[in-house]
């Protein structure tokens, strides 16, 4: 009885190896197919490799040192440029009636028109 039993899993392995089936119906009666052919496995798919993005090295510069600028205030230094005029020795005129004098110009305080 355990040769049967032996025979009978052999037959199974035997069957399942080859791809075939084994098919109890009711009844008893077995059945056996065999299928021709190499046994069909599953591979899973291949391992892609995604290259990570490149990104440039990163540069770092000094940086310059601030640049700084002088204003000049408009309120007192306009008014001590606009409270002199400039005197022309040998035209014997001022600033700007005479745009060009051929000695160094002198400053003179302004004096109030005559009333």
């Amino acid at each position: 009885m355990k040769w049967v039993k032996a025979t009978f899993m052999l037959i199974l392995l035997f069957s399942g190896a080859m791809g075939g089936t084994v098919a109890l119906a009711h009844g008893g009666h077995v059945r056996f197919g065999v299928v021709i052919g190499a046994p069909a496995f599953w591979y899973p798919p291949p391992y892609y490799y995604y290259p990570q993005p490149y990104y440039p090295p990163v540069v770092v510069a000094p940086s310059s040192p601030p640049v700084y600028v002088e204003r000049q205030d408009s309120g007192p230094a306009s008014e001590q440029a606009s409270s002199y005029w400039y005197y022309c020795p040998d035209t014997k005129s001022y600033y700007p009636y005479v745009k060009e004098c051929p000695s160094p110009w002198q400053r003179v305080a302004p004096r109030p028109p005559n009333s």
